[in-house]
């Protein structure tokens, strides 16, 4: 074989290497943008089950203010 075609059989090595990279960093970029936003909604049902705990205005309650109104 000659230098000729060891380079060219070398550049053609490299360059469907560098396809198999292209594809596999497209895939991950795909995989970052669905777990972000799996992270964004979860962090928004976090927050909407820690709402009704915060007590509104961060005053504690008080039991006597949820008695039905017949007491």
């Amino acid at each position: 074989m000659s230098d000729h075609d060891s380079i060219n059989k070398r550049l053609t090595d490299l360059e469907v290497k560098a396809s198999f990279a292209e594809d596999l960093v497209d895939q991950l970029e795909q995989i970052i943008v669905r777990q972000q936003r799996q992270i964004d909604m979860l962090i928004g049902q976090v927050a909407e089950s820690r709402a009704p705990q915060a007590g509104g205005d961060g005053v504690g309650r008080n039991l006597r203010d949820e008695l039905p109104p017949h007491y």
